[in-house]
């Protein structure tokens, strides 16, 4: 079982997109185990104030290091969990990928400590984490929503999490290309029909289509990711006669 403990300022948040769907199975099942802290409950004012304004002047507040330091100490002390990683969800974070999801999902505690206001306290960010993650580059109000994707990603990798044990490595950007065209019933709709190799019974055409498919899909629209994907000889000789045909 893999523990996930988020640190979040509303952890209301996560009821809706972890009550549901797969998570919710996942959860169910014993295959994950999730805990909200709040870092309110680690304050000693009565007011439970977790932000300050930055010295030097400037707008906005920051969030302070003692509560968010206390709760992430309790944490790992209630836990105690060697093979863990922390992460803090930041726009200046590197980007999270495919690989990273694969990699975290080799830990058997991930800790995710999400922000708001105008930041943390770089001490927080000094000490605190292993690393930092963003999602993309664009600013959200709050780590709330990084948590999310990134743990709905790093669950669909664990064993039992999905229905099928084939339907992760046949996922877009697992193997660094994005997912071939999927078909199901009917074999026609107003003219439109399904690929006749699909409905062949030759597995091994269908799987020799599904990969050009994948190659072709990802040249038009990702052929960055080309460049870091592992390709075979034979991928290189489809890549380029699909270069051909599109010139």
């Amino acid at each position: 079982m893999m523990r996930i403990d988020i640190l979040s300022l509303f952890p209301a948040m996560f009821d809706g997109p972890f009550g549901d769907s797969i998570t919710k199975r996942a959860i169910e099942n014993g295959i994950i185990d999730i805990h909200i802290t709040n870092p309110r409950d680690y304050t000693d004012d009565k007011h439970h104030q977790v932000d300050d304004s930055p010295f030097g002047g400037g707008s906005g507040m920051v969030m302070k290091p003692e509560p968010m330091f206390r709760a992430v100490n309790d944490v790992l002390a209630k836990t105690n969990i060697k093979n863990r990683r922390i992460l803090l969800m930041s726009p200046t974070g590197k980007t999270f990928t495919q690989e990273k999801a694969k990699e975290l999902a080799s830990y058997d505690q991930l800790i995710f400590i999400c922000g708001h206001y105008e930041g943390f306290d770089a001490r927080i960010v000094e000490h605190i984490p292993d690393e930092e993650i963003s999602i993309g580059d664009y600013v959200l109000t709050g780590g709330e929503l990084p948590a999310m994707v990134i743990v709905d990603a790093v669950s669909r990798m664990l064993p039992g999490v999905l229905g099928s044990e084939e339907s992760a490595p046949t996922d877009s950007f697992y193997d660094g290309l994005l997912e071939y065209p999927q078909y199901t019933r009917p074999r026609e709709y107003e003219g439109m029909k399904v690929p006749d190799i699909l409905i062949s019974g030759d597995h091994a055409k269908i799987d020799a289509w599904r990969r050009k498919e994948a190659l072709r899909v990802t040249l038009l629209k990702r052929p960055e990711l080309l460049e870091t994907a592992n390709l075979s000889e034979k991928d290189k000789k489809i890549l380029d006669e699909l270069r051909e045909s599109i010139e």
